[in-house]
């Protein structure tokens, strides 16, 4: 009897032992959804959290951490995690500024160490107004909220701070899917999700669409499809979507530099190229439509076209996208990228300052 408590005890002993000194699991994965505060979007970001969890008993990310990061109000924000159909806080932040990339670098760099895995991904809701930079108050929205916007590149560099390249990021807002927006965002993953024009304020339909960004199969052409099918028969029946692989970026730069090169504006060939916004004064048209009405070389637009199919390989639109100043607008053409020509509007919010601008001319 003795001798059976003593080999109970060490075994006990020896099995504490190495619970405490065994690291964190690596999974393959670690998705992690960021809703900063935004407080007219609090509720819908929610309405995410759960449509995720749906999707997770459905059976998507069986293989996958998630891990949420949410500012419910601008004092506090959580990170959670779901899993096993429970949502586990696992820290949080006091008077967090997620405007900063150094809030948002340390945010990912604490999250990495509770969940570290061979991969990470990063779906970020919010509003989203592309390029334009955070400060702009003449437009109605911002990534981010209406009072905590973020510029995109404080997204790079936070993620690249933090030693991350994500596999991709999945911008559930308006007017992410556009040039000079993933162009600055290329080094800090290998696809970008996003949508050119306006989305719906329910954003990604995550019960339809998670399924096919986990279980270490990403089918990006299967996502586009179940988009549109859910927005195509929405009660306004509007959604655009895209898929941008950003390794192919820097030589659809290297192009579009020789067609500014070889071909000089004029503002007069904007009227027939299709717009992706609703403001009185566009400012984003569809890349592929635009560069078709500026470029008069047939073999440097073929050039052009080949790459563009390249960089953005899956996307999906229904007949007309929706546009909360202008309603209904007809998709006459789509490339999945918007663009912002070099208009007297364009360049008075500092379009000449994003890096596609000074990588193309």
């Amino acid at each position: 009897m003795r001798l059976v408590i003593v080999v109970c005890v060490v075994s006990l002993l020896l099995s504490c032992h190495k619970n405490d000194d065994e690291p964190d699991r690596i999974n393959t994965q670690t998705v992690i959804f960021f809703f900063p505060y935004s407080a007219d979007m609090t509720s819908y970001f929610k309405r995410n959290i759960s449509d995720i969890e749906a999707a997770v008993l459905n059976g998507a990310f069986r293989s996958e951490r998630l891990i949420v990061c949410i500012s419910s109000t601008k004092d506090r924000a959580d990170v959670i995690e779901l899993r096993d159909n429970k949502r586990d806080t696992l820290f949080h932040y006091d008077n967090p500024d997620f405007t900063t990339s150094a809030d948002i670098s340390q945010m990912l760099s604490d999250i990495i160490k509770t969940a570290p895995a061979d991969k990470y991904s990063l779906v970020a809701g919010g509003h989203g107004t592309a390029w334009v930079p955070a400060d702009v108050k003449n437009l109605s929205k911002s990534f981010g909220g209406y009072n905590t916007k973020t510029g995109v590149e404080n997204i790079a560099y936070a993620i690249q701070n933090a030693g991350l390249k994500m596999q991709y990021i999945l911008f559930d807002g308006c007017f992410m899917s556009n040039v000079e927006t993933v162009y600055a965002l290329r080094n800090a993953a290998d696809y970008i999700i996003g949508c050119p024009t306006e989305i719906m304020i329910k954003g990604i339909p995550y019960q339809r669409c998670a399924k096919f960004l986990g279980d270490g199969v990403l089918d990006y052409d299967g996502f586009c499809r179940a988009f549109c099918e859910y927005y195509g028969s929405y009660d306004t029946p509007c959604g655009t979507i895209a898929v941008t692989d950003c390794s192919a970026l820097d030589s659809l730069a290297q192009v579009m530099k020789l067609i500014n090169k070889a071909h000089d504006f004029d503002a007069s060939i904007l009227d027939g190229v299709q717009r992706l916004d609703g403001y009185k004064t566009p400012v984003f048209y569809d890349l592929g439509d635009y560069v078709a009405r500026l470029c008069k070389d047939e073999r440097l637009l073929a050039t052009f076209n080949a790459q563009l199919s390249k960089t953005v390989p899956y996307k999906a639109h229904t007949e007309c996208f929706y546009s909360e100043r202008s309603g209904k607008i007809k998709i006459n053409a789509f490339s999945g990228l918007s663009v912002s020509p070099p208009t007297d509007g364009n360049l008075s919010l500092g379009v000449e300052d994003t890096q596609w601008w000074m990588a193309t001319r």
